[in-house]
């Protein structure tokens, strides 16, 4: 396992109200350093925006618990995805996400460095990342916990630890 995150760049989409229009969002980067550089981190990573797992049980839980995590001292809550800033920021908007910063990580680049990165032809996804959570404080990986059978078209897709309810439990009893 990986002792600290990859560094890597992020490519995001920012609102910008000066541009005007029914699109008003450019581009940024973000660097791993700028997500995890002398903060305390909640990372979950799951295999796409938009499928069922995701969007009823793993985000939505995350986004419910986000006070419970800030007053265990977490500065941030991050929901890592192998999909583009475009259909992470839809995602947002349809699951309501208002404290959880959803982080594309649409080139697969972290996820890769990570070992993370899976081949999920059987269902048509291509490469994504396989289901995880992991404690971060200032980009040293403190906690780690990797759903089951990790493997290139997994015939399951396990989610038993990387949720946020375990996540949590492990914050209270540092």
């Amino acid at each position: 396992m990986r002792s600290t995150v990859p560094q890597v760049t992020f490519k995001t989409r920012v609102r910008n109200e000066a541009l005007g229009g029914p699109n008003p969002f450019e581009w940024k980067d973000l660097t791993s350093d700028d997500v995890f550089k002398g903060k305390n981190v909640v990372v979950f990573s799951l295999p796409g925006a938009f499928t069922p797992t995701c969007s009823t049980s793993h985000l939505p839980r995350f986004e419910e618990l986000y006070d419970e995590f800030t007053a265990q001292g977490v500065d941030a809550v991050v929901c890592l995805s192998v999909n583009d800033a475009f259909v992470m920021f839809q995602w947002g908007k349809s699951q309501n996400a208002q404290n959880v910063f959803l982080l594309p990580d649409g080139n697969g680049d972290f996820t890769r460095q990570m070992g993370m990165l899976v081949k999920k032809d059987n269902l048509g996804f291509g490469m994504r990342s396989w289901r995880y959570a992991m404690y971060v404080e200032d980009g040293s990986i403190t906690k780690m916990f990797s759903e089951e059978g990790f493997q290139d078209d997994a015939p399951a897709d396990p989610f038993e630890v990387s949720d946020a309810d375990t996540m949590l439990a492990y914050l209270k009893q540092r």
